[in-house]
């Protein structure tokens, strides 16, 4: 069995406004309240999400969520 994954977090926590994602790595403000309580499956699904919504932070596009 595959342990949890290790949070993204980087502790570089600010919310880009424009579009409601943390500018350290990339989860919405619910995604970062439910991580420590998610199932393991449900954590890799929101680190599936990141590496998209930070390529389009860093382009300065809006992210899809």
């Amino acid at each position: 069995m595959i342990g949890a994954p290790q949070s993204p977090c980087v502790a570089v926590c600010a919310l880009d406004a424009r579009v409601g994602l943390c500018t350290g790595c990339g989860r919405t403000l619910a995604e970062i309240g439910e991580w420590g309580g998610a199932t393991a499956e449900r954590q890799r699904a929101i680190l599936a999400l990141l590496p998209e919504r930070m390529a389009q932070l860093a382009a300065g596009l809006p992210a899809r969520l």
